[in-house]
Protein backbone atom coordinates (compact mmCIF):
# COMPACT_ATOMS: atom_id res chain seq x y z
CA UNK A 1 0.00 0.00 0.00
CA UNK A 2 1.46 3.66 -0.90
CA UNK A 3 0.85 5.63 2.61
CA UNK A 4 1.13 9.37 2.20
CA UNK A 5 1.03 10.57 5.83
CA UNK A 6 1.37 14.35 6.63
CA UNK A 7 3.18 16.01 9.93
CA UNK A 8 2.03 19.16 11.27
CA UNK A 9 4.52 19.57 12.93
CA UNK A 10 8.35 20.11 12.72
CA UNK A 11 10.37 16.76 11.77
CA UNK A 12 13.36 17.73 14.14
CA UNK A 13 11.54 19.52 17.39
CA UNK A 14 10.92 16.59 19.57
CA UNK A 15 7.16 16.17 19.99
CA UNK A 16 4.30 13.56 20.22
CA UNK A 17 2.82 13.82 17.47
CA UNK A 18 6.35 13.90 15.66
CA UNK A 19 6.92 10.84 17.49
CA UNK A 20 3.95 9.05 16.58
CA UNK A 21 4.73 9.77 12.51
CA UNK A 22 7.87 8.92 12.81
CA UNK A 23 7.45 5.70 14.66
CA UNK A 24 4.26 5.03 12.23
CA UNK A 25 6.01 5.10 9.01
CA UNK A 26 8.60 2.98 9.99
CA UNK A 27 6.12 0.46 11.14
CA UNK A 28 4.60 0.91 8.16
CA UNK A 29 7.95 0.18 6.44
CA UNK A 30 8.91 -2.48 8.14
CA UNK A 31 5.89 -4.13 7.05
CA UNK A 32 6.48 -3.94 3.21
CA UNK A 33 4.49 -0.65 2.82
CA UNK A 34 5.45 2.24 0.50
CA UNK A 35 5.18 5.39 2.91
CA UNK A 36 6.20 9.17 2.40
CA UNK A 37 6.27 11.66 5.04
CA UNK A 38 5.59 15.58 4.56
CA UNK A 39 6.72 17.54 7.33
CA UNK A 40 8.28 21.32 8.12
CA UNK A 41 11.69 20.97 8.55
CA UNK A 42 13.21 23.88 10.76
CA UNK A 43 16.87 23.20 10.28
CA UNK A 44 18.13 23.26 7.12
CA UNK A 45 21.48 20.95 8.11
CA UNK A 46 18.84 18.23 9.95
CA UNK A 47 19.51 14.89 8.98
CA UNK A 48 15.83 13.11 7.97
CA UNK A 49 15.35 10.02 6.64
CA UNK A 50 14.65 9.26 3.01
CA UNK A 51 11.31 8.61 3.28
CA UNK A 52 10.41 12.84 4.53
CA UNK A 53 9.49 15.09 1.75
CA UNK A 54 10.76 18.41 3.56
CA UNK A 55 7.79 21.26 3.47
CA UNK A 56 10.29 24.26 4.51
CA UNK A 57 10.46 25.70 8.05
CA UNK A 58 7.36 26.49 10.70
CA UNK A 59 6.25 29.56 12.75
CA UNK A 60 5.91 29.52 16.26
CA UNK A 61 1.91 29.52 17.48
CA UNK A 62 0.17 29.60 20.68
CA UNK A 63 -1.85 26.18 20.99
CA UNK A 64 -3.29 23.88 23.70
CA UNK A 65 -1.42 25.38 26.86
CA UNK A 66 2.23 25.54 24.87
CA UNK A 67 3.72 26.92 21.32
CA UNK A 68 3.74 24.92 18.67
CA UNK A 69 5.31 25.40 15.39
CA UNK A 70 3.38 25.34 12.38
CA UNK A 71 3.66 25.48 8.38
CA UNK A 72 0.65 27.42 6.63
CA UNK A 73 0.84 29.39 3.88
CA UNK A 74 0.48 29.45 -0.18
CA UNK A 75 3.79 28.03 -1.03
CA UNK A 76 3.03 25.43 1.98
CA UNK A 77 -0.41 24.44 0.10
CA UNK A 78 2.13 24.89 -3.47
CA UNK A 79 4.25 22.00 -1.55
CA UNK A 80 1.64 20.02 -0.55
CA UNK A 81 -0.10 20.01 -3.62
CA UNK A 82 2.89 19.17 -5.41
CA UNK A 83 3.72 16.03 -3.25
CA UNK A 84 0.17 14.66 -3.61
CA UNK A 85 0.44 14.69 -7.07
CA UNK A 86 3.66 13.14 -7.07
CA UNK A 87 2.79 11.00 -4.51
CA UNK A 88 -0.24 8.54 -6.07
CA UNK A 89 -1.05 7.21 -2.62
CA UNK A 90 -3.52 4.84 -2.08
CA UNK A 91 -4.62 6.61 1.17
CA UNK A 92 -3.57 10.35 2.58
CA UNK A 93 -2.99 10.26 6.89
CA UNK A 94 -3.17 13.68 8.07
CA UNK A 95 -2.20 14.31 11.82
CA UNK A 96 -4.09 16.99 14.18
CA UNK A 97 -5.87 19.10 11.01
CA UNK A 98 -7.67 21.36 13.93
CA UNK A 99 -4.42 22.99 13.50
CA UNK A 100 -3.58 26.00 10.80
CA UNK A 101 -0.90 23.31 9.19
CA UNK A 102 0.10 21.35 6.19
CA UNK A 103 -2.46 18.50 7.65
CA UNK A 104 -5.36 21.09 7.05
CA UNK A 105 -3.82 22.57 3.56
CA UNK A 106 -3.78 18.74 2.93
CA UNK A 107 -7.55 18.14 3.25
CA UNK A 108 -8.53 21.15 1.46
CA UNK A 109 -6.33 20.07 -1.32
CA UNK A 110 -6.88 16.11 -1.80
CA UNK A 111 -9.67 14.29 -2.77
CA UNK A 112 -9.91 10.41 -2.37
CA UNK A 113 -9.60 7.95 1.00
CA UNK A 114 -8.60 10.76 3.47
CA UNK A 115 -7.39 8.98 6.98
CA UNK A 116 -6.90 11.49 10.22
CA UNK A 117 -5.76 11.54 13.26
CA UNK A 118 -6.64 13.74 16.17
CA UNK A 119 -4.06 13.70 19.21
CA UNK A 120 -5.38 16.99 21.37
CA UNK A 121 -7.89 17.35 24.07
CA UNK A 122 -8.63 20.65 23.62
CA UNK A 123 -12.58 21.45 24.21
CA UNK A 124 -11.57 25.04 23.23
CA UNK A 125 -10.12 24.94 19.95
CA UNK A 126 -10.24 28.43 18.16
CA UNK A 127 -10.08 26.50 14.75
CA UNK A 128 -12.57 23.85 15.52
CA UNK A 129 -14.73 26.15 16.56
CA UNK A 130 -14.39 27.86 12.98
CA UNK A 131 -14.89 25.18 10.87
CA UNK A 132 -18.17 24.35 12.67
CA UNK A 133 -19.19 26.54 9.95
CA UNK A 134 -17.54 26.72 6.17
CA UNK A 135 -14.38 25.00 7.42
CA UNK A 136 -16.41 22.07 8.77
CA UNK A 137 -17.77 21.26 5.25
CA UNK A 138 -14.08 20.32 4.05
CA UNK A 139 -13.61 17.89 7.19
CA UNK A 140 -16.43 16.23 6.36
CA UNK A 141 -14.38 14.77 3.29
CA UNK A 142 -12.29 12.61 5.56
CA UNK A 143 -12.92 8.92 4.97
CA UNK A 144 -11.52 8.00 8.51
CA UNK A 145 -11.34 9.49 12.12
CA UNK A 146 -8.73 8.04 14.62
CA UNK A 147 -8.62 9.62 18.19
CA UNK A 148 -5.78 8.71 20.38
CA UNK A 149 -7.74 8.84 23.58
CA UNK A 150 -11.34 9.15 24.82
CA UNK A 151 -10.55 13.32 25.27
CA UNK A 152 -9.16 13.56 22.04
CA UNK A 153 -12.35 11.73 20.64
CA UNK A 154 -14.67 13.89 22.85
CA UNK A 155 -13.05 17.35 21.35
CA UNK A 156 -13.79 15.69 17.90
CA UNK A 157 -17.75 15.31 18.83
CA UNK A 158 -18.13 18.07 20.17
CA UNK A 159 -16.51 20.17 17.37
CA UNK A 160 -17.35 18.68 14.72
CA UNK A 161 -20.40 16.29 15.55
CA UNK A 162 -18.81 13.29 14.23
CA UNK A 163 -17.34 10.22 15.68
CA UNK A 164 -13.99 8.49 15.80
CA UNK A 165 -12.30 4.91 16.45
CA UNK A 166 -10.25 5.31 19.17
CA UNK A 167 -6.45 3.77 18.52
CA UNK A 168 -4.17 4.76 20.94
CA UNK A 169 -0.62 6.23 20.70
CA UNK A 170 2.13 3.33 20.10
CA UNK A 171 5.24 2.52 21.65
CA UNK A 172 8.27 -0.12 20.20
CA UNK A 173 8.86 -2.25 23.61
CA UNK A 174 11.61 -3.92 22.84
CA UNK A 175 12.96 -0.56 22.15
CA UNK A 176 12.91 0.17 25.51
CA UNK A 177 12.70 -2.91 27.31
CA UNK A 178 16.37 -3.73 25.93
CA UNK A 179 18.12 -0.31 27.14
CA UNK A 180 21.08 -0.37 29.44
CA UNK A 181 21.34 2.30 32.13
CA UNK A 182 23.40 5.19 31.58
CA UNK A 183 27.37 4.64 33.12
CA UNK A 184 27.00 5.35 36.83
CA UNK A 185 22.95 5.55 36.82
CA UNK A 186 20.70 4.96 39.08
CA UNK A 187 23.50 4.11 41.86
CA UNK A 188 22.88 3.43 46.08
CA UNK A 189 21.55 7.13 46.55
CA UNK A 190 18.10 6.70 44.75
CA UNK A 191 17.49 8.41 41.24
CA UNK A 192 14.49 9.79 40.14
CA UNK A 193 13.73 11.12 36.08
CA UNK A 194 12.10 13.16 33.73
CA UNK A 195 11.30 13.80 30.26
CA UNK A 196 9.91 15.93 28.34
CA UNK A 197 10.75 20.14 27.36
CA UNK A 198 12.58 21.12 30.07
CA UNK A 199 11.11 25.03 29.37
CA UNK A 200 7.13 24.04 28.71
CA UNK A 201 5.60 24.37 32.10
CA UNK A 202 2.56 22.48 31.73
CA UNK A 203 5.32 19.51 31.63
CA UNK A 204 5.52 20.16 35.23
CA UNK A 205 9.72 20.46 35.66
CA UNK A 206 9.58 23.36 38.35
CA UNK A 207 6.84 21.26 40.27
CA UNK A 208 9.50 18.16 40.12
CA UNK A 209 11.88 20.25 41.52
CA UNK A 210 10.10 21.57 44.60
CA UNK A 211 9.90 18.41 44.99
CA UNK A 212 12.97 17.37 45.06
CA UNK A 213 14.16 19.48 47.31
CA UNK A 214 12.24 18.51 49.85
CA UNK A 215 13.25 15.03 49.30
CA UNK A 216 17.18 16.00 49.17
CA UNK A 217 16.58 17.45 52.73
CA UNK A 218 16.65 13.74 54.19
CA UNK A 219 18.09 11.92 51.08
CA UNK A 220 21.51 13.89 50.26
CA UNK A 221 22.76 11.13 47.63
CA UNK A 222 19.39 11.19 45.65
CA UNK A 223 19.67 12.08 42.04
CA UNK A 224 17.44 13.57 39.59
CA UNK A 225 18.35 12.85 35.70
CA UNK A 226 16.59 15.68 33.39
CA UNK A 227 16.47 14.74 29.11
CA UNK A 228 14.50 17.06 27.20
CA UNK A 229 15.00 20.56 24.81
CA UNK A 230 14.82 23.58 26.19
CA UNK A 231 17.09 25.14 28.89
CA UNK A 232 16.35 25.75 32.74
CA UNK A 233 17.74 28.76 34.50
CA UNK A 234 18.11 27.34 37.93
CA UNK A 235 18.77 23.91 38.90
CA UNK A 236 19.89 22.55 41.72
CA UNK A 237 22.64 19.95 43.08
CA UNK A 238 22.01 16.49 42.25
CA UNK A 239 20.23 17.28 38.82
CA UNK A 240 21.80 16.08 35.91
CA UNK A 241 20.02 17.70 32.79
CA UNK A 242 20.92 16.14 29.46
CA UNK A 243 19.53 18.66 26.92
CA UNK A 244 18.03 16.98 23.78
CA UNK A 245 19.04 12.92 23.62
CA UNK A 246 18.59 10.39 20.58
CA UNK A 247 15.81 7.90 21.04
CA UNK A 248 18.57 5.04 21.97
CA UNK A 249 19.80 7.67 24.98
CA UNK A 250 16.23 8.44 25.83
CA UNK A 251 15.18 4.77 26.24
CA UNK A 252 18.55 4.33 28.69
CA UNK A 253 17.46 7.34 30.89
CA UNK A 254 14.03 5.94 31.87
CA UNK A 255 16.47 2.71 32.57
CA UNK A 256 18.71 4.84 35.03
CA UNK A 257 16.19 5.71 37.43
CA UNK A 258 14.48 4.27 39.95
CA UNK A 259 11.32 6.07 39.65
CA UNK A 260 10.13 7.74 36.28
CA UNK A 261 8.25 11.12 37.60
CA UNK A 262 5.96 12.73 35.32
CA UNK A 263 5.07 16.16 37.31
CA UNK A 264 2.71 17.73 34.08
CA UNK A 265 -0.02 19.90 34.87
CA UNK A 266 -2.79 19.63 32.25
CA UNK A 267 -3.45 20.06 28.64
CA UNK A 268 -2.23 15.85 28.31
CA UNK A 269 -4.55 13.56 26.00
CA UNK A 270 -2.81 10.78 26.53
CA UNK A 271 0.71 10.48 27.83
CA UNK A 272 3.58 8.71 25.25
CA UNK A 273 6.04 9.09 28.41
CA UNK A 274 4.05 7.01 30.63
CA UNK A 275 4.61 4.00 28.14
CA UNK A 276 8.06 4.69 27.31
CA UNK A 277 8.56 4.07 31.09
CA UNK A 278 6.12 1.38 31.80
CA UNK A 279 8.09 -0.46 28.08
CA UNK A 280 11.34 0.00 30.15
CA UNK A 281 10.34 -1.57 33.38
CA UNK A 282 10.55 1.75 35.62
CA UNK A 283 8.04 2.01 38.79
CA UNK A 284 6.09 5.47 37.46
CA UNK A 285 4.78 8.41 39.78
CA UNK A 286 2.46 10.54 37.68
CA UNK A 287 0.28 13.90 38.09
CA UNK A 288 -3.41 12.42 38.55
CA UNK A 289 -4.56 13.76 35.39
CA UNK A 290 -7.44 12.05 33.68
CA UNK A 291 -5.14 11.16 30.68
CA UNK A 292 -2.71 9.40 33.37
CA UNK A 293 -5.00 7.52 34.86
CA UNK A 294 -6.31 5.76 31.87
CA UNK A 295 -2.37 5.22 30.51
CA UNK A 296 -2.15 3.19 33.74
CA UNK A 297 -5.11 1.88 34.16
CA UNK A 298 -5.41 2.26 38.06
CA UNK A 299 -2.66 0.23 39.09
CA UNK A 300 0.94 0.50 36.84
CA UNK A 301 1.99 3.52 38.41
CA UNK A 302 1.55 5.94 41.63
CA UNK A 303 -0.75 8.75 41.30
CA UNK A 304 -0.36 12.38 43.12
CA UNK A 305 -1.88 15.54 43.15
CA UNK A 306 -1.51 17.63 40.15
CA UNK A 307 0.83 20.67 40.64
CA UNK A 308 1.19 19.77 44.46
CA UNK A 309 4.96 19.56 45.05
CA UNK A 310 4.59 18.36 48.50
CA UNK A 311 2.75 15.38 47.39
CA UNK A 312 4.86 14.39 44.34
CA UNK A 313 7.88 14.33 47.09
CA UNK A 314 5.49 12.08 49.17
CA UNK A 315 4.50 9.41 46.30
CA UNK A 316 7.97 9.43 45.39
CA UNK A 317 9.42 9.07 49.01
CA UNK A 318 6.87 6.14 49.29
CA UNK A 319 8.10 4.21 46.02
CA UNK A 320 12.07 4.79 46.91
CA UNK A 321 11.43 3.38 50.28
CA UNK A 322 9.53 0.35 49.20
CA UNK A 323 11.67 -1.95 46.63
CA UNK A 324 8.93 -4.56 46.60
CA UNK A 325 6.42 -2.11 45.33
CA UNK A 326 8.34 -0.58 42.78
CA UNK A 327 9.48 -4.28 41.77
CA UNK A 328 5.11 -4.90 41.65
CA UNK A 329 4.43 -1.79 39.83
CA UNK A 330 7.55 -2.60 37.23
CA UNK A 331 5.79 -5.79 36.56
CA UNK A 332 2.29 -4.28 36.34
CA UNK A 333 3.28 -1.58 33.49
CA UNK A 334 5.33 -4.38 31.29
CA UNK A 335 1.61 -6.23 31.33
CA UNK A 336 -0.18 -2.99 30.95
CA UNK A 337 2.00 -1.84 28.25
CA UNK A 338 1.98 -4.56 25.79
CA UNK A 339 -1.55 -3.50 24.09
CA UNK A 340 0.16 -0.45 22.63
CA UNK A 341 3.40 -1.81 21.02
CA UNK A 342 3.12 -0.87 17.47
CA UNK A 343 2.86 -4.14 15.84
CA UNK A 344 -0.61 -3.83 17.30
CA UNK A 345 -1.40 -0.08 17.09
CA UNK A 346 -0.35 -0.07 13.01
CA UNK A 347 -2.66 -3.14 12.55
CA UNK A 348 -5.43 -1.20 13.77
CA UNK A 349 -4.53 1.86 11.50
CA UNK A 350 -3.99 -0.32 8.64
CA UNK A 351 -7.97 -1.44 9.23
CA UNK A 352 -9.16 2.44 9.13
CA UNK A 353 -6.83 2.60 5.72
CA UNK A 354 -8.96 -0.73 3.85
CA UNK A 355 -12.47 1.25 5.22
CA UNK A 356 -11.62 4.60 4.03
CA UNK A 357 -10.13 2.69 0.68
CA UNK A 358 -12.82 0.08 0.10
CA UNK A 359 -15.24 3.76 0.83
CA UNK A 360 -13.98 5.20 -2.77
CA UNK A 361 -14.20 1.97 -4.75
CA UNK A 362 -10.22 1.64 -4.44
CA UNK A 363 -9.77 5.33 -5.94
CA UNK A 364 -6.57 6.52 -5.09
CA UNK A 365 -5.65 10.32 -3.74
CA UNK A 366 -5.60 13.04 -6.02
CA UNK A 367 -4.76 17.13 -5.56
CA UNK A 368 -7.57 18.87 -7.27
CA UNK A 369 -6.48 21.73 -9.39
CA UNK A 370 -8.77 24.02 -8.23
CA UNK A 371 -8.96 23.24 -5.12
CA UNK A 372 -5.35 23.90 -4.67
CA UNK A 373 -5.66 27.02 -6.55
CA UNK A 374 -8.50 28.09 -4.40
CA UNK A 375 -6.55 27.22 -0.92
CA UNK A 376 -3.66 29.39 -2.49
CA UNK A 377 -5.77 32.39 -3.03
CA UNK A 378 -7.66 31.77 0.35
CA UNK A 379 -4.73 32.13 2.26
CA UNK A 380 -3.03 35.19 0.36
CA UNK A 381 -2.89 38.35 2.05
Amino acid sequence: MKVGLVSPYPWDVPGGVVAHVRDLAETLLADGHDVSVITPVDDEDADVPAYVVRAGRSVPVPFNGSVSRLAFGPVSATRVGRWIRDGDFDVLHVHSPETLSLSLLAVFIARGPIVATFHAANPRSRVLAMMQSPLQVRLEKLSGRIAVSPAARKTIVEHLGADAVLIPNGVHIARFADAEPLPGWPGDGGALAFVGRVDEPRKGLDVLLDAFARLRSDRKDLRLLVAGPGEHDDLPDGVTALGLVSEADKARVYKSADVFVAPNTGGESFGIVLLEAMAAGTPIVASDLDAFRRVLDGGAGQLAKVGDPAALAEACAALLDAPERRAALSDRGRVQVRQYDWSIVATEIMHVYETAIAGHHGGRVVAVPEAEAETSALLLP
